[in-house]
């Protein structure tokens, strides 16, 4: 689970950017929550909010949504995969991933 604060907005991409792979398996995805209703597929631009104040911009695409209970944390539990990331955003952006589970 990303422990930050993220922003995103859906991006203006074409056809072409659906068919974009994944991107380096150490910083593959992401599982958010949010209030806001997405679909698998999705493009997406993201802006990570980092604990020392600085950001981390990048692209996503949808790999997932779950709808969580009525009185959850949020109404969607959500899996991002990364499909633009700068090489040394990775490692600033790993520092606000939680444990990987168990």
């Amino acid at each position: 689970m990303l422990q930050a604060p993220v922003y995103f907005t859906r991006s203006g991409f074409g056809w072409w950017w659906r068919k974009r792979r994944r991107i380096d398996p150490s910083v593959a995805g992401v599982r958010v929550l949010t209030d806001v209703a997405v679909e698998r597929g999705d493009p997406l631009r993201v802006e990570v909010f980092l604990a020392d104040g600085s950001s981390v911009a990048c692209r996503v695409e949808v790999a997932w949504v779950e709808p969580l209970a009525y009185g959850g944390p949020a109404r969607y539990e959500v899996g991002l995969d990364f499909t633009a990331l700068l090489p040394g955003d990775r490692e600033r952006l790993s520092l606000a991933l939680g444990p990987a589970p168990a």
